[in-house]
C-alpha cells in the first residue's frame, strides 16, 4: 500500500513574506477556503503575533475555514509563551487547531541570532513544547536551519522537544542550502530514530529554492522516509521560494512507481488555486514554470505540435485536465509545422483543401504569423479568403469571413484622477467604427469604449501585463481572460504601447468569441 504525505500549505504566512504580496483578511479566508477545496492537510494562516491585522485573518481563517474537523488550521510562534499565546488565542477557534512553534538549531542561529549556548537555546525548545501542550494536543516545533546543524545536536533537539510533547517535527533547509542526496539521507536517519522514539510523531520537510532544489529535496526527503511537506502555491515565499506544492504533489502522482506515496489533494483545483493566489498577491507566475506556468502546457514548436497531434504522451507527462485545464494549446507561431496549422484549419471546417491550396493557404500562415508572432482562429479564416480571392473567388471558401471580424485601427487615452477617458477607431470589414468611454481607470475606458462597438457581452476575469524586453522600446505583452455566455476566452497581444496591446488583446478576444458563437463551419 502507498504511504499518505501530508501537504501542510504556508502559502498564507511564508508566501506572504513576499515584498508586496500583503493579503487583507478577506484574501486570506478567499485563499484559506479555496486551499481547503484543494485538498490540503494544514493550513498555515499567517504570523498573529505580528499585527493585530494578522491575528484578525488568522482567526478568521480558524473560524470560516476550520470549522469542519478534515483540515487543521495553524500559525507560527516563536519559542517565546507570548507568540505562543497569540497563536493559541487565533486558532482555537478552529476544530482541529495546532501550535506550530520555530527555534534555530544552527551554530550560525545558536551563537550569532541569539547570542546562546546550545544548552540554553535547547531548553527554550522544550520549556516552549512544554507550555504549547497545556493549551492545544497538536504542536509542532519547528528546528530552523536544520540543513546547517550539527546533526547530533538537531537530533537531540528532536528528541528533547518529541518527550516534552511535540506531535510533529519540521525540519527546515531555511536558506536552501541542502542537497537531495545529501538531505535525503540526512531525512532517512531522523526517521529511523523517531520512529524507535515515538512512532506517532510525524516528520515533516519545508525546502527554501535558493540553489533551485526546494521541489527536489522535497522528493528526495519523501523517498527516505518523510510524512509530511511544507509547500506553498506556485513555490511562493521568501526570497527565490518555498518547493511549489504543484510541483511537488505532480511528481508523486506521475512518478508512483518511484515514490509509492499518496496525498489528499484534488489535482484538478490546482490552476484554480494557482490563480486566485497570484491574482490577489500580484504576483504573476514565471510563464514557463512547471504545471502553473501559462506555457506548461502550450506548444509552439513544429517538431513537439505533429508529435502531439499524433500521440499526446509524445511531449505531456502530465495531462492538463488532471491540474483542472481543458486541454494542451498548440499556440501557431511562425514555428509551428504543417501538420498543426493543417489541424487548426480541419477543426474550422476547412477539410478538403487540395495541396496545392493548403500550401498557399500556410504560405500565407507564415508571413503573417512572422508580422503578428501569434495566429488566432479568426486570423486563418482572413488567410483562407484572402488566398481564394487571389486565386479563385467564386470558390465555396471565398466567403468574406473578414467583415464578421474587428481590427484595430487607432484609439486615443486620457488618464487622469477625475475622468479617465478613452477615444477608439475600429474597422468591421469595409465599416469604421469610433466610440469614446470614460471609465474607473484608463483600461476600463478603453475597453468600455471598444464595447460599445462591438456589442458582444462579455465579463474581463483577469488583466495581466509583463514586459518581454527591455529599453524604451520595450515590448509590452498583455493577456487577458473574458468571459462570455458562461464560456472563458483567453487573448493576448504584444506591442510597445501597452495601450495598444491593450486593446489588441480585448479585439482578439472578441473576434474568438465570434469564430465560436457566430461563425457557421466551413463547408
Amino acid at each position: 500500500m502507498s504511504r499518505k504525505i501530508w501537504v501542510f500549505d504556508t502559502t498564507l504566512r511564508d508566501g506572504e513574506q513576499v515584498p508586496g504580496a500583503k493579503l487583507n483578511l478577506f484574501e486570506k479566508v478567499e485563499i484559506a477556503q479555496q486551499l481547503k477545496k484543494l485538498g490540503v492537510d494544514i493550513i498555515e494562516a499567517g504570523f498573529p503575533a505580528s499585527s493585530q491585522g494578522d491575528f484578525d485573518a488568522v482567526k478568521a481563517v480558524a473560524e470560516r475555514v476550520g470549522n469542519t474537523s478534515d483540515i487543521m488550521i495553524t500559525a507560527l510562534a516563536r519559542a517565546v509563551k507570548a507568540d505562543i499565546d497569540s497563536v493559541y488565542n487565533a486558532v482555537k477557534y478552529a476544530q482541529n487547531p495546532m501550535i506550530h512553534m520555530v527555534l534555530g538549531t544552527s551554530d550560525i542561529h545558536v551563537e550569532k541570532k541569539f547570542s546562546k549556548s546550545k544548552d540554553q537555546i535547547l531548553q527554550i525548545g522544550i520549556d516552549a513544547v512544554k507550555y504549547a501542550k497545556t493549551l492545544l494536543p497538536q504542536v509542532q516545533y519547528s528546528t530552523e536551519d536544520a540543513s546547517r546543524s550539527d546533526f547530533e545536536y538537531l537530533w537531540k533537539t528532536i528528541e528533547a522537544v518529541m518527550k516534552a510533547g511535540a506531535t510533529m517535527i519540521n525540519v527546515p533547509d531555511t536558506v536552501g542550502y541542502a542537497e537531495p542526496e545529501q538531505w535525503g539521507e540526512m531525512i532517512g536517519k531522523l526517521a529511523y530514530r523517531m520512529k524507535n522514539t515515538d512512532d506517532s510523531v510525524l516528520l515533516s520537510v519545508h525546502c527554501h529554492n535558493d540553489l533551485g532544489m526546494a521541489t527536489a529535496n522535497t522528493l528526495a526527503a519523501i523517498k527516505n522516509g518523510a510524512d509530511k511537506v511544507e509547500c506553498t502555491i506556485n513555490g511562493i515565499g521568501e526570497r527565490a521560494g518555498n518547493a511549489a506544492l504543484e510541483e511537488v504533489v505532480m511528481a508523486i502522482k506521475t512518478r508512483g512507481d518511484i515514490y509509492n506515496v499518496h496525498t489528499n489533494i484534488n489535482t484538478k483545483e490546482i490552476m484554480n488555486t494557482s490563480r486566485l493566489v497570484s491574482s490577489f498577491m500580484g504576483l504573476d507566475v514565471q510563464v514557463n514554470k512547471a504545471i502553473t506556468g501559462d506555457n506548461a502546457f502550450a506548444h509552439s514548436s513544429g517538431i513537439h505540435q505533429d508529435g502531439l497531434l499524433k500521440s499526446r504522451d509524445a511531449y505531456e507527462i502530465v495531462h492538463p485536465e488532471d491540474v483542472g485545464l481543458e486541454d494542451m494549446e498548440l499556440v501557431l507561431t511562425a514555428r509551428s509545422g504543417r501538420h498543426a496549422v493543417k489541424n487548426a484549419l480541419e477543426k474550422l471546417g476547412f477539410t478538403n483543401l487540395s495541396a496545392d491550396e493548403f500550401e498557399g493557404i500556410f504560405e500565407g500562415f507564415l508571413k503573417l504569423a512572422d508580422a503578428k508572432k501569434e495566429v488566432y482562429d479568426h486570423d486563418l479564416y482572413v488567410i483562407v479568403e484572402e488566398y481564394y480571392e487571389k486565386h479563385n473567388a467564386n470558390h465555396a471558401n471565398a466567403t468574406h469571413y473578414s467583415e464578421q471580424f474587428f481590427s484595430f485601427d487607432d484609439l486615443q487615452v486620457v488618464s487622469n484622477a477625475s475622468f479617465p477617458s478613452a477615444s477608439v477607431k475600429i474597422r468591421k470589414g469595409e465599416e469604421v467604427f469610433k466610440s469614446s468611454a470614460v471609465g474607473s481607470g484608463p483600461i476600463d475606458a478603453l475597453y468600455s469604449a471598444i464595447a460599445s462597438i462591438t456589442n458582444v457581452n462579455v465579463k474581463l476575469i483577469e488583466y495581466n501585463i509583463n514586459s518581454v524586453s527591455r529599453g524604451q522600446e520595450a515590448l509590452g505583452k498583455v493577456k487577458i481572460t473574458v468571459e462570455h455566455e458562461g464560456e472563458k476566452f483567453i487573448a493576448k497581444a504584444a506591442d510597445t504601447d501597452i495601450l495598444k496591446a491593450s486593446a489588441l488583446a480585448y479585439i482578439n478576444a472578441i473576434n474568438s468569441i465570434i469564430v465560436s458563437k457566430f461563425i457557421p463551419i466551413a463547408n
